[in-house]
């Protein structure tokens, strides 16, 4: 049967499916800190660095959509626990590199590992809960995960400074084990059993490649500019690959991505929403710390930790946020919470030089903060919920992508479109001014991102499901989960359902 709140294998699902999210989350702020260390020991230079960054974005947004097929094909907890073991393993191979290309390729494997237990971990929650638990679960899932991007730099900094930049990867070790017992010991197995085994690999290859070609496009066109070769190719080479994935979906017999999906308007309005709010994010937090720093005179540690209240907030309002949209709906917050984000943008264009922390920086990040509370939750439960459950994996990794694909264009893009040219980040007059632009353009976005909202269903939350058949008596704890999956597991109302046919 499906897990209720508050039980032990509740605590157990969300603990493993916090685990592992928050490694791949962990990971990217210990490795900023890490990077001058790095740059310093291994003798690399800023291109270098980039890539030990870059590599990993790659391999993660360009792969999330395919894995959350597989785990729905094949099962969500095995790919899942592959994604987490992978994870760890080339964490190792990163805390042992003994150069720069070593180094760089363990970060690319590295972000396999994301890739498959990202989708995964929302994918598990989505499947292993009751309907009316599934929002207060992503809700919890969002706050407690989110404090790994705001202990990442304290802990990559302490490690750092205590031993190594090579800590700042081999950390991720003792986590791992705790995340696979977790996952062995109370998650259940699911899977899509109206999948067919088969994955039409040539239109998977299409949707990661051309997922990677744009990845690779908006990550280098602020450095190269427009008109580089290296920067029209990836562009053009990601958008031809994805051409051809859609018609491979529209005319294949096992598409990666179902086509029934689209054919709900929520969930399709739920990604446009998670675009239009994540590309703000994006842009908005890469400018704030640039600016905290350039203009203000913020140290780096100091301007990282200017945006604690915003995962404070997260951490004590997810759930309870997550709750209220179960209850009521989501439409409200959808609503609402971009309009708090506004109100938080045009209190940012008040963090000039000259601005103290207490009356400019923190009125404007705990209206951020109450913002993102507000949507993030009911967000992710819509654009889950929307869709089939069989299709949860798919769901997961859809708007996972979306998700970076909108961070990834706003960095890229949205500093060029406010002005911001070359060594204007180094020039306070000069980012000021781009800045307070940028703030205008995204505080747009976010009011159209409430507009869109009003079209959501306010009871996909609540929709009716149909009750399992009936089981004559109580099955063991050690049973396959699906046909499928072949992992033994504690029963779901799926291979309940099975067992009576």
């Amino acid at each position: 049967m499906a897990i209720t709140w508050g039980t032990t294998q509740a605590r157990g699902v969300l603990a493993a499916t916090i685990t592992g999210a928050g490694l791949a989350m962990l990971d990217g702020t210990i490795v900023n800190v890490a990077l001058p260390w790095i740059g310093a020991d291994l003798d690399v230079s800023i291109s270098g660095l980039q890539w030990i960054l870059d590599g990993y974005l790659l391999a993660l947004a360009s792969l999330v959509l395919l894995a959350g097929a597989l785990g729905d094909r094949f099962g969500r907890r095995r790919v899942f626990m592959i994604g987490v073991i992978w994870f760890g393993t080339m964490s190792a191979l990163c805390g042992l590199a003994w150069n720069i290309e070593v180094l760089v390729a363990a970060r690319v494997l590295q972000g396999i590992g994301a890739a498959l237990l990202t989708p995964g971990s929302l994918a598990i929650l989505q499947s292993a809960f009751v309907p009316g638990d599934r929002a207060r679960a992503i809700g919890a899932w969002s706050g407690l995960a989110g404090l790994a991007t705001v202990f990442g730099p304290v802990v990559g900094g302490l490690l750092v400074q205590a031993g190594s930049w090579r800590l700042a990867f081999l950390v991720n070790l003792p986590v791992v084990a705790v995340c696979v017992w977790l996952t062995v010991r109370f998650v259940p197995e699911s899977c899509d059993e109206t999948a067919p085994r088969s994955l039409a690999w040539s239109g998977a290859g299409m949707g990661a490649l051309g997922l990677a070609g744009l990845t690779a496009a908006l990550v280098e066109l602020p450095v190269r500019g427009a008109g580089d070769p290296a920067v029209v190719v990836a562009a053009v080479v990601g958008v031809l690959a994805l051409v051809l994935f859609v018609l491979t979906q529209t005319r294949g017999r096992a598409p990666l991505v179902p086509a029934e999906m689209f054919h709900d308007r929520t969930f399709v309005l739920a990604n446009v929403y998670t675009f239009l709010v994540y590309a703000v994010l994006g842009g908005v937090f890469m400018l704030l710390v640039v600016q905290l720093q350039t203009s203000l005179g913020y140290p780096p540690t100091a301007a990282g930790l200017a945006g604690l209240p915003i995962t404070l907030l997260m951490l004590l309002l997810s759930a309870r946020s997550g709750r209220l949209a179960q209850q009521v709906g989501p439409r409200a917050q959808l609503v609402l919470g971009p309009l708090l984000l506004a109100i938080a943008l045009l209190l940012m264009r008040r963090i000039v030089p000259g601005a103290g922390y207490l009356d400019a920086v923190l009125p404007a990040v705990v209206m951020f903060g109450l913002g993102l509370a507000c949507l993030v939750a009911p967000l992710t439960a819509t654009a889950l919920a929307a869709a089939p459950d069989r299709h949860a994996g798919v769901a997961s990794g859809v708007n996972n992508a979306i998700a970076r694909t909108g961070s990834l264009l706003a960095v890229a893009v949205l500093p060029l479109a406010a002005g911001l040219r070359g060594t204007d980040y180094a020039n306070p007059t000069a980012l000021t001014s781009g800045w307070r632009s940028a703030l205008l353009a995204a505080a747009l976005i976010t009011v159209a991102a409430s507009l869109l909202a009003l079209g959501v269903d306010n009871q996909v939350l609540t929709r009716a499901v149909p009750a399992p058949p009936a089981v004559a008596e109580p099955q063991p704890a050690a049973v396959q989960e699906c046909m499928h999956c072949d992992i033994a597991g504690p029963p779901t109302q799926m291979s309940a359902a099975r067992k009576a046919a």
